[in-house]
């Protein structure tokens, strides 16, 4: 029974993560190597512009020096026709982004293709450039206040006819601890206990 409690808890972990994904349909999980994230869009305005210094802060320091390897050389390749500019602006993003991966401890799996950004996190970029995160910080609170009213609620059910039967008083704990797991994980999202 603990190891179904605790597998009960690991779900509920995820639960309450897909719940912090708002009321959107999920999409592939992509951000940060996705061909429309802020990473490489910022890696594409380099290229542009020949500035590699821009990218840099996606990057843990001891990753800056192949980076600007990597760019100096996709510089250089670009100047030999359109084939050679798409391959070596490839090998660059998927360097920049491999590194970028590597510094938040995360396996690299390759570029996403653009258009899979998750909404809620596609949301969480646009209210950084228009300077306000009041509108996603009251659609993420109601999504929260309603998944965990819906627990709470179950669980208080279930709690008044626990003691009429073991199998009754075993759907009240497994609602009680769906319940109070969900309340643990957002706390925890709140203070940092969390991964990137």
């Amino acid at each position: 029974m603990m190891d179904k409690k605790r597998l009960s808890g690991s779900k509920m972990a995820m639960a309450v993560i897909c719940a912090l994904a708002l009321w959107w349909p999920q999409a592939a999980a992509a951000h940060c190597d996705a061909m429309d994230g802020p990473v490489l869009v910022e890696a594409r305005q380099a290229l542009d512009n020949g500035k590699v210094t821009p990218v840099l802060k996606w990057v843990m320091p001891e990753y800056e020096k192949e980076v600007r390897r990597v760019f100096d050389q996709t510089l250089q390749v670009r100047k030999l026709g359109d084939e050679a500019r798409e391959l070596a602006d490839r090998y660059f993003f998927e360097t920049l982004v491999r590194v970028h991966r590597e510094g938040e401890g995360a396996s690299y799996t390759g570029i996403k293709p653009a258009g899979q950004i998750d909404p809620p996190i596609a949301k969480a970029d646009l209210a950084l450039e228009e300077g306000s995160v009041d509108e996603l910080a009251e659609a993420v609170s109601a999504h929260v206040a309603q998944a965990m009213r819906e627990r709470f609620d179950r669980a208080l059910k279930l709690r008044q006819r626990a003691d009429e039967s073991v199998d009754a008083g075993r759907e009240y704990v497994d609602a009680y601890v769906e319940y109070v797991h969900f309340v643990e994980v957002i706390v925890g999202a709140v203070h940092g206990d969390h991964a990137h």
